[in-house]
């Protein structure tokens, strides 16, 4: 399997036809997987924003003001307000805001990225992920991940995720296979398109470098069950569970 940064691409403004820039830079195969970041996606639906387009509310303004307390820095109510918006739940709002986007994905900050947007303050996550991947699907005629970056519990650091995909499944599920021992897999989900995107990240780049498009070329999307899983729902999400019943307390 390969996996290469299409070069070349020009900062993605509101309405630009991001298929047609990936397509004239990319000599795609229909057995290739295009992996596409979140925030070309995002500038080319004209998801960029400034702060003054989110007035802040008291709900907004409280947290900003608790988040400043425990953190020694400023903190805008506005962009509280944003990730507010952009949210359906608030798993932790101390000492980081951990939330749960419209679209199912949870992470901080709603995703909202501030770093890259020129002519902007902030970067909102795709509205509809999976939409957007299905419109570039479409057109390329090969499957696509919609990337993000974000972190891991228990881990340090962050890595590639899919928030959205398209003309594959979202999971290889193992689950009535046998191991070489002969016994039955009973648990084994693989995230597919996570893995697909955290591999695309390791050429994409991270900071003021890097380009936004990578492509898959040589990996075997025939001969496994699928699954279009990809987040976990709140009846088996005991972590998230159990995070409804924490609260942060300073020492």
């Amino acid at each position: 399997m390969n996996v290469s940064p299409v070069p070349g691409l020009p900062e993605i403004r509101e309405g630009d036809d991001l298929a047609a820039l990936i397509a004239e830079r990319a000599d795609l195969d229909s057995a290739d997987v295009v992996c596409v970041a979140s925030t070309v996606v995002s500038k080319a639906e004209g998801r960029a924003h400034d702060l003054d387009a989110f007035p802040a509310g008291p709900r907004a303004t409280e947290i900003a003001d608790r988040l400043a307390e425990i953190t020694g820095e400023e903190k805008d109510p506005r962009f509280a307000q944003a990730v507010l918006e952009e949210s359906t739940d608030l798993l932790i709002e101390a000492p980081f805001l951990l939330t749960e986007t419209r679209f199912g994905h949870v992470g901080v900050n709603a995703g909202i990225d501030r770093s890259n947007v020129p002519g902007s303050d902030i970067l909102l996550l795709p509205e509809r992920p999976d939409e957007s991947a299905r419109r570039l699907h479409a057109s390329l005629g090969v499957p696509v991940v919609v990337t993000d970056t974000c972190g891991r519990p228990f881990r340090h650091g962050q890595r590639g995720v899919a928030i959205g995909r398209a003309g594959l499944p979202a999971s290889h599920d193992w689950r009535g296979e046998h191991d070489r021992d002969g016994r039955e897999l009973g648990v084994t989900v693989e995230s597919i398109v996570d893995e697909l995107a955290a591999a695309a990240n390791l050429v994409l780049g991270e900071g003021g470098g890097g380009e936004p498009v990578a492509v898959v070329n040589g990996f075997e999307l025939d001969g496994f069950e699928g699954s279009d899983e990809l987040f976990r729902d709140v009846e088996t999400d005991f972590v998230r569970q159990a995070l409804r019943e924490w609260s942060y307390a300073r020492d």
